[in-house]
């Protein structure tokens, strides 16, 4: 293998959209999936369709109905340091990491960053006030970090105004008010974090993976974000030689309202 592809998801539900998952993997062939939003718990996440698949090295971290992170693998996984990955940045025991050590050399962290509410006011809204917190905590992580690491998942914040359909019109909605962007430019300069999607597409090129299940036709108004990340080391980031957005999925049967991205690496 001269290559490892890595993708991510957030799937919004797994159960129900096994199908598209299973379509997604047999056309893309990653080597590793990472999952958001599984909402199933971990014994009846649908692991036999994964391991049929080849997908046989899993790691879960679910909740009944909400949140949750997967792991699916057809190469080794290492969880040999116990205490590290599963973390509660979020302090509310809500399953929202999952993290594994690669034989590659690389840590995979994998996170599902709270959504945050409607209101973008920390006082009138307690989910926004606990969002600013994770990814607070998620820094004084970041800062501690001395191995090469690619975080990825579903972060819940558009941060350029390239990353949404209309910049102006969406400053004071939550996933790209200025408070939030400023805690997503902390996170990633607490350990220098390359952000691969805008390392190969720069700004301001169109870069979407989020589209709301409300408009009729998503593809009429493309009123899109991009909510959905992979950030790699300062160390590890040169090994990346592609990365891609799979928009084609928010069209297939019964979508996710993300696509899946992915990121080859060289070995």
């Amino acid at each position: 293998m001269s290559t490892l592809r890595i993708a991510s998801w957030n799937i919004n539900s797994v159960r129900a959209r096994i199908g598209i998952v299973e379509q997604f993997l047999r056309e893309e062939q990653p080597d590793i999936l990472c999952l958001q939003e599984t909402k199933a718990a971990d014994d009846v996440f649908p692991a036999d369709a994964f391991r049929k698949l080849g997908y046989v090295h899993q790691r879960l971290n679910g909740q009944r109905m909400h949140h949750g992170v997967a792991i699916l693998s057809r190469v080794p996984l290492i969880d040999d340091e116990p205490g590290i990955w599963k973390h509660d940045w979020q302090a509310n025991g809500e399953a929202r990491h999952v993290g594994v050590r690669l034989e590659q050399g690389f840590h995979l962290e994998n996170v599902y960053v709270p959504a945050g509410g409607d209101i973008p006011d920390v006082e009138l809204n307690p989910k926004f006030a606990q969002k600013l917190a994770f990814l607070k905590r998620m820094t004084e992580w970041s800062e501690t970090l001395t191995t090469p690491t690619l975080i990825v998942g579903d972060f819940n914040v558009a941060p350029l105004p390239s990353d949404v359909w209309n910049h102006k019109a969406l400053l004071g909605v939550v996933s790209h008010t200025p408070v939030e962007v400023a805690a997503l430019d902390a996170l990633q300069a607490a350990h220098g974090w390359v952000d691969l999607g805008r390392h190969f597409h720069p700004a301001p090129a169109r870069l979407h993976t989020w589209w709301s299940y409300r408009s009729p036709d998503w593809t009429v108004n493309d009123r899109g974000r991009r909510l959905d990340h992979m950030w790699a080391s300062p160390d590890l980031a040169p090994r990346a030689t592609a990365h891609k957005v799979c928009e084609p999925c928010r069209a297939w049967l019964k979508p996710s309202d993300h696509v899946p991205l992915i990121t080859d690496f060289a070995l």
